[in-house]
């Protein structure tokens, strides 16, 4: 294998591993609650509230997937919905103030897990890889 197919082989692994340790994470934030769950609630407080149709085209799930992730989230008291204002039909989806508190929780332990890891890192090592990792999703 060449150079560059050995480094591609290592990137795949070490993001496998990330998103493995990421799901292992989200479960330690709630019980029962799956790494899936978590971004669901998170893009929903990004975007300020959301349709469960604009989860399932951010990641590119089927609407069935996303319902039953959603009602996940309304049992564990962490996700709402109301009335779309603009089209009665419709519903948004909120963060209650339990997800709210979640959610910071969840963002205090990322920062400081990623200060831990990058105490030895240079700041253009760090500026570095955010850059490529803007570049990385960019690609979508």
């Amino acid at each position: 294998m060449s150079g560059r197919d050995d480094s591609i082989e290592v990137i795949q692994r070490e993001l496998t591993a990330f998103a493995r340790r990421a799901r292992h994470k989200a479960s330690q934030l709630h019980p029962g609650l799956s790494l899936v769950m978590y971004s669901i609630l998170d893009l929903v407080n990004e975007r300020g509230g959301c349709r469960a149709a604009d989860v399932a085209a951010y990641f590119m799930l089927d609407k069935s997937t996303v319902s039953r992730q959603v009602s996940a989230l309304e049992k564990l008291g962490l996700l709402g919905r109301e009335v779309d204002p603009e089209d009665h039909r419709g519903q948004i989806l909120r963060p209650t103030d339990q997800g709210l508190a979640l959610l910071r929780e969840a963002y205090e332990m990322r920062r400081q897990s990623f200060a831990e890891r990058f105490t030895e890192w240079t700041d253009e090592d760090v500026a570095r890889l955010a850059a490529y990792l803007v570049r990385y999703g960019a690609a979508d």
